[in-house]
């Protein structure tokens, strides 16, 4: 019964724990004076501030890796809605708006503008106010007796 470990004796097993480093305390201990700093230096001040990502005064990776590409602060991306995913879940003469599809779980994480392609085919009437919409879409739209109406962004 005497072997059974619980946390009452648990221990660490023998020579796995080594003795903690005591820095500055004499020579005589062998980490005394410069405490294992060494001789002046940056690091061998009371608090060395220097970032993860400093390397010596060398020039930083990030400013020798050559740059590419183009990031275009003016690109508007849509949320895309083809015709065939708007006959099943709208009735004839119903309008399709920002609200209207957030109801029906076409729109989910950020708000962006909505944009209709003309992928299918329509056979009711819907008014449709949207930012942005394809002139497949629009003509399948009017085609059916619908109406599109443009709302800028």
């Amino acid at each position: 019964m005497s072997d059974l470990i619980t946390l009452e004796n648990l221990k660490p097993f023998s020579k796995s724990k080594h003795k903690e480093k005591r820095v500055g305390r004499g020579h005589g201990s062998g980490h005394g004076k410069t405490s294992c700093r060494g001789h002046k230096g940056q690091k061998s001040r009371k608090s060395p501030d220097i970032s993860p990502w400093f390397e010596g005064g060398q020039t930083p990776l990030i400013r020798r890796a050559p740059k590419r590409g183009f990031k275009n602060p003016f690109k508007v991306e849509y949320k895309i809605i083809n015709i065939k995913d708007l006959i099943k879940k709208f009735q004839p003469n119903e309008i399709v708006d920002y609200n209207s599809l957030k109801e029906r779980g076409f729109l989910k994480g950020k708000n962006k503008p909505i944009k209709i392609l003309g992928e299918g085919e329509i056979d009711i009437p819907l008014i449709v106010r949207v930012n942005a919409i394809s002139q497949t879409a629009k003509e399948k739209i009017e085609k059916a007796g619908g109406k599109v109406e443009i709302i800028k962004v």
